[in-house]
């Protein structure tokens, strides 16, 4: 039990930097009355929503938890469901927090320097990245240490996982919906800046940037690091025999590694005071790789033994930086794709559309590839090692706290530009922060590719788990019952994408007619004589968002565990391989397709041509892509992972 120490005091390290960034934060009121005034706004805002949805999520959990006791008759798994959800909402709470105090602080020392500015955006969403990283890896430690062996701690993944859906599809329909309405009137139809006071939706836009973004990510990413840590663990379990006992702790060694890694990456670029923001963060990465990979290797060669399991991490490691390289090459603003869909807005929205889906369309390929190479080499090579597996899906997480450092800079940026203009800074503060969010951008695709990658490689080893725990070693084909559960679980990914896009698109209608109303009907609004009811629109995200977040997440529960219960192991086996295919092709399509309408927006509006045919062309793009980049596209990562827990939960009572 000693090397249990190790993950336990990397974890309270990482939280111990997290609050004295925090603390440090807090010490830097914003001085300016307006940026403070409209940064209050925002923070209200957040406020309001996420206590809203904590009492619905709250509400849930109970009940689960019972029902989860009754069929399982195991308290343990039932208390680790129920401190999953509530780890899960901490962290994601605390990073949020962090972010809606960073923004504000980050608009104003743009006008002393975008230096200074980049660095209170980093540091503020740094407080999330090692939240995340260091409360999962100390609650899992101390969990293994009271129940002794992994089975029990299913439950926390399951919850964190759920947890992490609802936070993610009612975060994302909120900012979505808003970020819908204020561009369509606002934008489009009235031709008025992003970020104009004027427009009722903006603050909803912006707290929105905070619950779907900031929020929804960071409870999506603590689910994912908890669950490849707790399927690694799994596996490792079963792998005693070769590797010695203590191969139990190997993952949770192997993410403190990630975890120390990153921290040392992201406090590297306070000491590169001379590159422009995007190539800081590269070469911050490319440090937090390097000492992971170092890492890797001392605990592969010292505590098992086996170059093979060193390789293996490794491989998941690149796999993490191709499926990045992919997305910013299909999805941002220097790679090809975009410019072309810019240059096909000058004909019309449809044409931009349809270059869109092209591109979108082929863009999992090349992930896809890369994914599939790792996990068969690392089989192959580690001599047919289910451990090795699971070596390469941890692999994908080790950079996991530098990166959500990185996604968590952009909604702290995109806030702090809004900020800037809502206020009436000077065109050089506001041109300033743009830059940084047009590199945020780039940070929050790069960060959805890590994690539709590392879950579809979770899904190696989710199956491998599911089908060992049942005792199947192959599916029956030449009949039709196994290819018909295959389809149901390929339909699956569609059918929670359709809900959760339609659910945006409803809750968008009531806003763009709760935005024309005003300016229709406060005297004086469009000539910046009146104020906007903020309030208005961000009650109307609110409360649509909450109605409509409950049905995906309990589908995506519930048809798994009834057809396991009703139809037996093989069943939901092949619902299960259906359900993660469907996803990891299309979770990536939204992303990146949604992403580069945003992206060839940018190019048009940063060569000063706001306003034209083209501008409004590509602004109509870009609100098709808003839902399936920040709802459709993160929520099935999570629904890949929460399926495949659904099954390993239940798999004992099925077998």
């Amino acid at each position: 039990m000693e090397l249990l120490s190790i993950p336990a005091v990397s974890g309270t390290l990482a939280i111990g930097v997290a609050l004295s960034l925090f603390w440090r934060l807090n010490r830097a009121p914003v001085r300016s009355p307006r940026m403070a005034e409209i940064a209050g706004y925002i923070a209200l805002g957040v406020r309001t929503y996420l206590a809203r949805q904590l009492r619905t999520i709250l509400l849930v959990a109970p009940l689960l938890a019972m029902v989860l006791f009754l069929f399982l008759r195991d308290w343990r798994v039932a208390v680790t469901f129920t401190l999953g959800v509530l780890a899960s909402l901490t962290t994601a709470l605390v990073g949020m927090n962090a972010a809606i105090r960073a923004n504000g602080k980050t608009a104003e020392d743009a006008a002393t320097s975008a230096l200074k500015a980049f660095h209170t955006a980093v540091f503020g969403g740094s407080i999330m990245g090692f939240s995340i990283t260091g409360f999962s890896l100390l609650v899992l430690s101390v969990l293994y240490l009271v129940f002794k062996v992994p089975g029990p701690l299913v439950g926390f993944g399951f919850g964190a996982s759920l947890a992490a859906l609802f936070a993610q599809i009612g975060g994302g329909i909120f900012t979505k919906s808003a970020d819908v309405g204020a561009d369509l009137v606002g934008k489009v139809e009235l031709n008025i800046p992003e970020d104009d006071p004027r427009n009722p939706a903006v603050v909803a836009d912006l707290v929105g940037d905070n619950v779907g973004d900031c929020a929804g990510r960071g409870a999506d990413l603590f689910e994912s690091f908890s669950d490849d840590i707790i399927t690694g663990m799994l596996v490792a379990f079963t792998c005693s025999a070769r590797y010695g006992p203590l191969v139990i702790f190997f993952p949770l060694l192997l993410q403190s590694v990630g975890l120390l890694a990153s921290v040392a990456g992201v406090f590297s670029l306070k000491l590169m005071r001379q590159a422009k923001p995007e190539a800081a963060f590269n070469r911050g990465m490319l440090l937090t790789t390097t000492l992971s990979t170092l890492g890797s290797f001392v605990v592969a060669r010292y505590m098992l033994h086996d170059l093979s399991i060193f390789v293996a991490t490794f491989l998941g490691i690149l796999t993490t930086l191709v499926a990045a390289f992919f997305t910013r090459y299909y999805a941002g603003a220097g790679g090809t794709p975009v410019r072309n869909m810019a240059e096909a807005s000058k004909r019309g929205v449809a044409l931009n559309l349809i270059t869109g889906l092209a591109y979108g369309l082929q863009s999992p390929l090349a992930s896809i590839v890369m994914i599939v190479v790792s996990v068969c080499v690392a089989y192959i090579i580690s001599g047919g090692s289910l451990l090795a597996v699971a070596a390469v899906n941890i692999g994908t997480d080790l950079l996991i706290g530098y990166i959500m450092t990185a996604d968590a800079f952009g909604p702290i940026t995109d806030n702090a530009a809004g900020i800037a203009e809502m206020s009436g800074a000077s065109d050089q503060v506001v041109r300033s922060l743009s830059i940084l969010d047009g590199v945020g951008n780039t940070m929050k695709a790069t960060t959805k590719a890590y994690a539709m990658s590392s879950g579809t490689v979770t899904s190696f080893v989710l199956f491998a788990t599911f089908f060992s725990m049942v005792g199947l070693k192959s599916l029956e084909i030449a009949t039709p019952y196994a290819v018909a559960f295959l389809f149901i679980g390929i339909a699956m990914p569609y059918l929670i994408s359709s809900l959760t896009i339609g659910s945006t698109a409803k809750t968008a209608l009531k806003m763009v007619d709760e935005v024309r109303r005003q300016f229709q009907s406060i005297a004086g609004l469009l000539e910046a004589r009146a104020k906007p009811d903020y309030a208005a629109c961000v009650d109307i995200a609110t409360r649509n968002a909450l109605h409509e977040m409950l049905l995906p997440g309990l589908l995506s529960i519930s048809i798994p565990i009834a057809i396991g219960f009703f139809f037996g192991a093989w069943a939901l086996g092949a619902l299960l391989i259906g359900a993660v295919a469907g996803a990891a092709l299309l979770g990536p399509f939204f992303n990146n397709a949604g992403t580069a309408w945003d992206n060839a927006k940018k190019i048009i509006e940063d060569s000063g041509r706001k306003g034209t045919f083209e501008h409004q062309a590509a602004v109509a793009a870009d609100t098709v892509g808003d839902p399936l980049k920040d709802v459709a596209g993160p929520s099935l990562l999570i629904f890949m992972k929460l399926i495949g827990m659904a099954s390993i939960l239940i798999a004992g009572a099925i077998h």
